[in-house]
């Protein structure tokens, strides 16, 4: 369930080749599993997501890959939880949630939002400026980050929300300039984003400023196929944290960008969440597998003794949370619309959804960041 239409649908098209790679390759695997994928697209329109996830209910299936923003997800969660089946989200998200009939393959806050305010107060200073889309993943990631700065020495100068879709930047631009932050934390998305990159290099630029140098963007969001769609000379010198890189220079890595690349060659290019989707369904058939029947508890405790040799590197899912073991990294965008891998954890650490064991709102936290600079 992915809106491969709509002002996200970039990224929610390269979520559904991630999802269809897998089913490919377990086709093969497993030959004594059947699985048919049922592809549903919500379009981007939010009540679509609770009506679609009704009808395939209704129709028997119980276990759905899908959604990509934090207002689909929470839109169909009830629908889930009334009729117990499991909703398996294959994306990095804000926290701060749990269900009984949700599966999470993304990054939680404390693999994405924490590492990013630790590296940008390290390496570029203490003021920054929040630009966000006007909804649940922006308003949240941005407390987030706000606790973590804070707790650190470091300020918000400002937050800015635009609706979702909108394109005009120039006065949050102005704003930015104004202010003159050390760096911008960036939680658009979709069309947005790809407007916002353009409009700040442009102003950067005619003001003689190196914008990559002077005030990077820094998102927990970008990956490569929006790259792509932010333009040639717009492209470099941005920063994101994610769990995953097209880049990655591993054999299960290379083996999954080019049995992509030769499934889709149309594109868009792998991404992290394309590679949660992927993730999402080989661990989705492994569970199936071992627990021989698609009833949502026995597949639930099935899918905690799974343990995947996935691009990113090893995954499993935390039987606690029911959340994904995964692998921070940090990287920098180039100008062939890929990430070098700048930074990343020696392996994966243990999702903390709720910022239990991880609290920004302490300097002392009980994790000691292990990054170490890729090579």
């Amino acid at each position: 369930m992915f809106s491969t239409t709509g002002s996200y649908s970039v990224v929610a098209r390269s979520m559904l080749n991630g999802a269809l790679l897998a089913f490919e390759e377990i086709s093969r695997s497993f030959p004594d599993l059947r699985l048919e994928p049922v592809v549903v697209n919500p379009g981007g329109d939010l009540a679509r997501y609770a009506e679609h996830s009704r009808q395939m209910i209704s129709n028997g299936i119980r276990h759905v890959v899908g959604c990509y923003t934090s207002s689909s997800r929470k839109e169909v969660i009830p629908c889930f939880e009334k009729y117990d089946a499991l909703l398996w989200y294959p994306s990095h998200y804000e926290g701060f949630e749990t269900s009984n009939n949700v599966i999470y393959t993304g990054a939680s806050p404390n693999q994405h939002v924490l590492p990013l305010v630790r590296y940008m107060l390290a390496n570029f200073g203490s003021n920054a400026f929040c630009v966000g889309s006007n909804y649940i993943w922006a308003w949240e990631n941005n407390r987030i980050f706000r606790e973590a700065m804070t707790a650190q020495g470091g300020r918000v100068l400002a937050e800015r929300y635009i609706a979702i879709g909108d394109t005009e930047f120039g006065q949050v631009v102005d704003a930015i300039l104004s202010a003159r932050p050390d760096f911008v934390f960036n939680n658009l998305i979709g069309e947005s984003a790809y407007a916002f990159f353009r409009a700040f290099r442009s102003a950067c630029r005619e003001r003689g400023i190196d914008q990559a140098a002077q005030i990077p963007i820094a998102s927990c969001t970008l990956s490569e196929p929006e790259l792509e769609e932010i333009g040639h000379e717009m492209v470099d010198g941005h920063l994101s944290s994610s769990v995953y890189f097209s880049s990655l220079k591993t054999p299960a890595n290379k083996a999954f960008t080019k049995a992509y690349e030769q499934s889709f060659p149309n594109g868009p290019a792998a991404s992290a969440d394309a590679e949660a989707s992927y993730i999402a369904v080989q661990l989705l058939a492994r569970a199936l597998s071992a627990a021989g029947t698609d009833e949502v508890s026995a597949v639930k405790n099935a899918v905690a003794r799974q343990r995947l040799s996935a691009p990113q590197g090893e995954v499993w899912i935390d039987p606690q949370t029911f959340h994904a073991w995964l692998t921070p990294r940090i990287g920098r965008s180039n100008q062939k619309a890929r990430f070098d891998v700048i930074v990343e954890e020696a392996g994966p650490i243990q999702p903390d959804p709720y910022l239990v064991q991880s609290s920004p709102r302490y300097a002392v936290v009980s994790h000691t960041p292990n990054l170490r600079v890729a090579k």
